[in-house]
């Protein structure tokens, strides 16, 4: 890994390309800084965890009315979502918890329905479109494990509901942020969240 102020000014620049190029693939954007910074891959690039710090900021500095009433968009659709979902117990997780968003970022909800085709059936009977995938989620023992996608509309704005087995709400994935358990907010949290104001509300302890 590059010192303190190498890693600093990589992140910066990483977080910059996530936002302005609405992506959100940590990795993607820090090859692109170091390439742009005429720096060798063979430095080590800086953590997850530090380009998530340096995009919240940059937001802070740049982002504007605009990031404020998104984020706090997508926190109150996430509420929304999840009361519509609440008999599958769904959990809030991903960047819309710790405010590190971009135009790119999807509403993450994790839920736990005793079947995978509960979910799909509960949305396509309300008359909304779903669309189908996966994801691969990686634990604290190491092992990486796919898990079934669903994703719909809530209003404009994405939702990807995880579908995790029932009874795994304690079973928590890791972050690809930082490698530690992800967040997972349960629907009181996520209502806490959402009426805090968006600039005191970044980052909330867990």
């Amino acid at each position: 890994m590059p010192d303190r102020a190498g890693a600093g000014a990589i992140a910066r620049e990483a977080a910059r390309i996530l936002v302005e190029e609405q992506l959100t693939d940590y990795g993607l954007a820090k090859r692109k800084a170091l390439e742009r910074m005429g720096l060798s891959p063979r430095g080590g690039l800086p953590d997850n965890a530090l380009v998530r710090a340096e995009i919240i900021a940059y937001q802070r500095l740049f982002g504007g009315a605009a990031y404020v009433e998104r984020l706090q968009q997508m926190r109150q659709r996430a509420v929304q979502a999840m009361r519509f979902l609440s008999e599958f117990d769904p959990r809030l997780s991903g960047a819309v918890v710790t405010g590190a968003i971009s135009q790119a970022h999807h509403i993450q909800l994790h839920a736990f329905p005793e079947q995978v085709e509960a979910v799909e059936i509960f949305l396509a009977d309300r008359g909304l479109r779903i669309e189908q995938d996966e994801r691969d989620y990686r634990f604290s023992d190491g092992r990486v494990e796919s898990v079934p996608l669903t994703r719909f509309l809530a209003g404009d704005m994405p939702v990807d509901v995880a579908l995790f087995a029932a009874g795994d709400q304690r079973r928590l994935p890791r972050s690809p942020s930082d490698g530690l358990p992800a967040p997972r907010l349960t629907l009181a949290q996520a209502e806490a969240l959402a009426a805090q104001p968006v600039m005191t509300a970044l980052e909330p302890p867990l």
